[in-house]
């Protein structure tokens, strides 16, 4: 898996809805390297604390192999590289191949994977589509959200190399399907919440599913 693209996010207001909102959502690749630090992204807008950025999200993957799908899709998108507002665009990141509480070395940093992305109304904001909010919950391509177990820098070439991965563990794919597909698979649902490194907002979410 090798980093095709590094993206920042600056705060702009955009009109949505007849409202004035506020999102970091819009990302564009720059031609340095970023610096992934325990909460967040070093110079990397987060606007909304409560739902972005923290232990569990420092950082968010997505793949350059998804895009395509979605260009189809959207075909009036303007999707470069940092258009479903990650940080990091990787060749190859396969969420199937990807278990939950798995480490790898990503340029200077060492990271594990917490948790697939739930995606708020600020992703229909980028799009300037709300449908695609729908869209990206029933797709199998949800991107992968990040703790960051040593801080450092991630530049365009490094390369996402697996250091440990849980013996039976749940793929990032798999947790994700629990909101689609999978809503009444109880004994995916429980294994997912069994799952210690699964990030606990989103294993509050499953508990809630899995316990009516």
């Amino acid at each position: 898996m090798i980093v095709k693209s590094v993206n920042i996010g600056k705060k702009r207001t955009v009109t949505w809805k007849n409202k004035q909102i506020e999102t970091g959502i819009f990302k564009y690749a720059i031609d340095q390297p970023i610096y992934l630090g325990k909460e967040d992204v070093k110079n990397d807008d987060v606007v909304e604390r409560k739902y972005h950025g923290g232990i569990d999200k420092a950082c968010y993957l997505y793949s350059t192999d998804h895009y395509p799908f979605w260009k189809k899709k959207y075909p009036e998108t303007d999707m470069q590289w940092g258009a479903f507002g990650e940080n990091i665009t990787i060749e190859g990141l396969d969420e199937s191949n990807i278990l939950i509480g798995s480490t790898y070395q990503l340029g200077d940093a060492l990271i594990e994977i917490s948790q697939p992305r739930q995606p708020c109304y600020k992703l229909g904001i980028r799009f300037n589509n709300p449908l695609v909010v729908k869209d990206f919950f029933q797709s199998d391509y949800p991107g992968i959200y990040i703790r960051i177990i040593k801080e450092g820098s991630v530049k365009v070439g490094d390369e996402m190399k697996l250091i440990t991965q849980p013996v039976d563990g749940i793929s990032v794919k798999e947790v994700h399907s629990l909101f689609h597909k999978n809503r009444k698979n109880n004994l995916l649902g429980q294994k997912a919440i069994k799952e210690k490194k699964l990030a606990s907002g989103y294993k509050k979410d499953l508990i809630k599913m899995f316990s009516q």
